[in-house]
């Protein structure tokens, strides 16, 4: 299986691709959108075109974005909502699932703490995919994400798997 992890942000949108075989999981890509421009339309217009454009040309089995965490400033949770409605449109549209994790949920699958630093999630991230060069911590955070729904998925198998043999 193939997925995208994506972090949704209105200047920089970090996305990552790996490949799920098995137990074994590998990376094929990552990087970063940029949402540039004078005003929110063209921003969100950018980002659209390069994420769609990533959609295609790595077509993933299925998508993971990270919920929006609500600050205290109401204008800015607003827009980044709106950057993370291309984040989910975008896999939607080419017919991917996708699933939605908390911040804490991600971070808790990936490192093992609910509440664990960038750096921390950087480098759970550089360990589970040995050698591979990291875009920027966008990227870092997107892989992570990825990373999350491939655990995350292995573990919902594994619980049908059961329920299965129970007879349930």
């Amino acid at each position: 299986m193939r997925i995208i992890g994506i972090d949704p942000g209105l200047r920089r949108m970090g996305w990552g691709v790996i490949d799920v075989v098995g137990s074994r999981i590998s990376h094929v890509a990552n990087g970063i959108c940029t949402g540039d421009g004078a005003d929110l339309a063209t921003r969100l217009c950018a980002l659209y075109t390069q994420l769609a454009a990533i959609v295609a040309a790595h077509a993933p089995d299925a998508a993971a974005v990270e919920h929006t965490f609500v600050n205290k400033d109401a204008a800015g949770t607003l827009k980044l909502g709106q950057a993370r409605a291309i984040a989910l449109l975008v896999p939607a549209q080419a017919g991917i699932a996708v699933a939605e994790y908390a911040p804490n949920q991600i971070k808790k699958v990936v490192v093992g703490v609910g509440h664990a630093a960038k750096q921390q999630v950087d480098h759970m991230v550089r360990l589970q995919l040995p050698g591979i060069g990291i875009a920027g911590p966008d990227a870092a955070d997107a892989l992570a994400i990825a990373l999350c729904h491939a655990h995350q998925g292995r573990f919902a198998n594994r619980l049908d798997a059961a329920i299965a043999r129970a007879g349930g």
